[in-house]
């Protein structure tokens, strides 16, 4: 594996997290869950969705900013359009028809849908190079969109302070300056398991304890499947930084934990300061916004180019989970621009300029965001009902609403 980014990987990243957020310690002290459980938790606040917002408007306002910044010409070179999600809105019609229009895109691109619980976007990022390797339309770029909607509400106890709403959105082409994948660097595990799942369009059902196991069995088998494809592949010295899917921060800290001390029987002081070293930098974005699904990963990555101090080139492993269960351990390298890519998209300013709800405000969206994806042919959203909510939020960009439904039809408008 070469140190220097050439090749193919991640362009651009940009992130969606909505225009409100409530406090973790809120959402734990309204529904009287256990005090003595919250440092486990080890996050600040959670996105919330405002019933004006969907997978659709998600994808398309953390996407938006992120090709304004193109030129003319590579937005034009768009030609592979994917959505990824567990939240559906249509059986049928993929999120990413509506992204596509909404967005502008050329007619000559592609469409997708991918769906494996959290995992689904890093499936999309290995089509994506393997696409663009390929060397069939040189110069080619493909646009990934990992958005969902939170269903978490009481029933959820005590996922629903860490289970957040939003979309990331990645570029993927041959000039990647956030990150340049390792060429046959990757390491799988996958299995049925019924951890979670999403019987109905608003119904979120978890095993905790379940999905707990199955995301540290597929930590350890899949790392070990990168071994064995990677020679001189070793945890604690191949990778500068390490990235993995951040359902909360204390299931990253078990994670680490785990692996260290079952690869090289690490004390606990050692295991410690190589996580505040090598993994605390990509929890901080993460702690602000709840679990993104499968956009989970990338902002941990995005929150990693944006809080470690690197001195040059450096190696990243990543870790995707999604529940079900499929999983991945890859790497790719970092060289001297990815800081500097991910800060043009201001994600940590962005997270701060959000409005502040307190326990009340929250509860009374729920019933409206858990109707988000419920089939209706006729529906009508008016986003001025929110327009002083929205006056909190400093800094507030132009974003993508949905305005209401007609035989079935999503409508949207620009607010």
């Amino acid at each position: 594996m070469s140190g220097t980014p050439a090749g193919y990987g991640i362009e651009a990243l940009d992130v969606y997290a909505g225009s409100a957020a409530v406090s973790a310690r809120a959402v734990f002290d309204g529904r009287g869950l256990d005090p003595r459980r919250f440092d486990n938790v080890a996050s600040d606040r959670r996105s919330v969705a405002l019933p004006f917002e969907d997978p659709v408007t998600h994808a398309v306002n953390a996407a938006r900013p992120l090709l304004d910044r193109l030129a003319p010409a590579d937005r034009d070179r768009i030609e592979l359009l994917v959505t990824s999600s567990e939240s559906g809105i249509d059986y049928s019609k993929s999120i990413a028809s509506y992204v596509h229009r909404h967005l502008g895109l050329p007619p000559t691109c592609r469409l997708l849908e991918t769906k494996q619980a959290c995992y689904a976007a890093t499936a999309a990022l290995q089509l994506a190079v393997g696409y663009l390797a390929g060397g069939l339309s040189p110069g080619a770029k493909v646009l990934i969109v990992s958005t969902d909607m939170s269903l978490a509400d009481e029933r959820a106890r005590y996922a629903e302070p860490v289970t957040g709403t939003g979309a990331v959105a990645l570029l993927v082409g041959d000039r990647p300056r956030v990150l340049t994948a390792d060429p046959g660097a990757f390491g799988v595990h996958s299995f049925e398991t019924l951890d979670s799942a999403r019987p109905g369009p608003d119904l979120d059902i978890a095993d905790a304890d379940r999905s707990l196991m199955a995301y540290l069995e597929c930590l350890s088998r899949s790392f070990a499947d990168y071994r064995s494809r990677v020679e001189g592949a070793d945890f604690a010295t191949t990778f500068d930084l390490l990235a993995l899917h951040t359902p909360f921060s204390g299931m990253v800290r078990a994670a680490h934990r785990r692996l260290m001390r079952e690869l090289y029987r690490s004390p606990a002081d050692a295991v410690a300061a190589d996580f505040e070293r090598r993994v605390a930098p990509s929890l901080v974005h993460p702690g602000q916004t709840g679990n993104l699904f499968s956009g989970s990963l990338y902002l941990a990555l995005a929150s990693a180019l944006d809080h470690a101090r690197l001195d040059g080139p450096a190696r990243v492993g990543l870790f995707s989970y999604g529940s079900g269960c499929s999983s991945e351990f890859f790497s790719g390298v970092v060289g001297p621009e990815a800081a500097a890519a991910v800060a043009e998209a201001r994600i940590g300013p962005r997270l701060r300029a959000r409005a502040d709800l307190d326990f009340a405000e929250y509860t009374a969206l729920l019933a409206e965001n858990t109707a988000c994806l419920r089939p209706a042919a006729h529906r009508d959203v008016d986003p001025a009902r929110y327009a002083a909510l929205l006056g909190r939020a400093a800094d507030r960009p132009e974003l993508l609403a949905l305005t209401g439904v007609r035989d079935h039809h999503r409508q949207y408008a620009w607010i």
